[in-house]
């Protein structure tokens, strides 16, 4: 029976997820935590997610938020000051809500998501999962929030490593971590990888060529042009300036090429610089684009590009693009390899021309294995599969067999601040 007891066998799984982050925010781990609760729902298991108070909801998840903070209203991407009290504020709203929901799974995303999650679960003898993005201190590193070799730097990899030991399981989502964590000293029976999925059915090509033709008109490229498209985050880790370098090489080269280069924050300054690079004219940065519209935007690419140079963190966007059949260009790493297989055009890491060569060959024939990238996200890739991974690490550290999914639950209304009372 699950939980334990009578009442619990008697009702469905609960699962209480902890998002230390603006959720719903278009991107990266936020796409992760979307499509784990909406392929647990669709087994029949109840879930809700306590997240900051900004952010946007979500229609068909149960979101519970901390108390607002008026001052600060933006999403919060990466390491930032504001989340020490961030943090603290999620941790009252998550005891609160687990009082109330009784779960009988504590799954914590990101570092601060395992610690406030065995915080709670140490109150409510709950085990606790820690969904594993990448390391804490290499995060930190990349955003350039602590420098290399100082004391703030100790003080976090401790910490890290302290956090690492608390939960009953490890969930992260690439080889990279795997090795990551075991070089650490995690014991490799607390570690199971969960690669990052995609909903198929969500995420495809379009029907016909009226979308990709009502887009280009929209952001003002010829039908005729090619395209190299970029959806994600920018930032210096995310290989955006080395990106525009590499479209500043092309363009010479290619009259008939634009960049389209979607995403946030920061897309101003790189659009200043690529107005000083002389280059603007072809080189489109559209802002901030919806999940659900990914694949419209995605569709006006002919080659997709993910210059993404951390080593320990996934790269879902390529699953995106994989999914609308787009060749992807990216840099050869322990995570683009495990994603794509033999299927994608991977070069030495910040190797800036390298890069370009290889868009400029894809270019030459995007269409070539446009089947076969979409057929491994299906067979590989989809969260009908890896929801199954992800239960069997439930059971485990349950103790025992989940009981058979019911029917899907049906989709709770978003919320921020209800009570959960209702759900018992």
């Amino acid at each position: 029976m699950e939980g334990g007891g009578d009442t619990r066998a008697a009702r469905p799984l609960r699962i209480l997820m902890v998002a230390p982050t603006s959720f719903f925010a278009d991107y990266g781990c936020h796409v992760r935590i979307l499509e784990e609760v909406r392929a647990l729902q669709a087994r029949g298991r109840r879930v809700i997610v306590c997240t900051y108070h900004n952010g946007s909801d979500v229609d068909d998840l149960t979101t519970f938020r901390s108390i607002d903070v008026p001052w600060l209203r933006r999403s919060e991407v990466g390491s930032s000051r504001h989340k020490i009290y961030l943090d603290a504020a999620l941790t009252i709203e998550t005891l609160r809500r687990a009082l109330a929901f009784r779960p009988d799974i504590i799954h914590g995303h990101l570092h601060e998501g395992a610690l406030i999650g065995a915080f709670v679960g140490a109150l409510l003898r709950t085990p606790v999962i820690f969904d594993y993005q990448g390391s804490l201190t290499e995060e930190m590193l990349d955003h350039t929030f602590i420098r290399p070799g100082g004391l703030r730097e100790r003080f976090v990899r401790r910490l890290e490593r302290m956090i690492e030991r608390l939960p009953a399981a490890i969930t992260p989502s690439g080889d990279a971590a795997v090795t990551y964590l075991l070089e650490r000293g995690v014991p490799e029976e607390r570690i199971t990888l969960i690669p990052d999925g995609i909903d198929t059915c969500r995420m495809r090509p379009p029907e016909d060529e009226t979308t990709r033709r009502r887009v280009r008109e929209h952001l003002g490229i010829p039908q005729d042009a090619r395209v190299v498209v970029y959806l994600g985050l920018l930032a210096e880790y995310q290989g955006t300036s080395l990106l525009l370098d590499a479209a500043n090489w092309l363009i010479q080269r290619n009259p008939d090429l634009y960049f389209v280069i979607a995403g946030y924050p920061g897309a101003d300054g790189y659009k200043r610089d690529a107005i000083e690079r002389g280059i603007a004219d072809r080189v489109l940065f559209p802002g901030r684009v919806p999940y659900s519209s990914a694949p419209e935007l995605l569709s006006v690419g002919d080659v997709a590009v993910a210059p993404k140079l951390s080593r320990t963190e996934s790269n879902g966007k390529i699953l995106n693009y994989m999914a609308l059949g787009l060749p992807v260009i990216a840099f050869d790493t322990p995570a683009n390899r495990a994603i794509l297989g033999n299927l994608g055009q991977l070069v030495e890491p910040g190797d800036t021309q390298a890069f370009a060569e290889a868009i400029e060959q894809a270019l030459c024939h995007p269409t070539r294995q446009s089947a076969e990238l979409r057929a491994r996200v299906v067979s590989e890739f989809s969260w009908e599969r890896r929801v199954l991974e992800l239960e069997a690490v439930y059971a485990r550290v349950l103790g025992h067999e989940l009981r058979p999914a019911s029917q899907q639950v049906p989709a709770p209304r978003a919320i921020s601040g209800a009570s959960v009372d209702d759900q018992r």
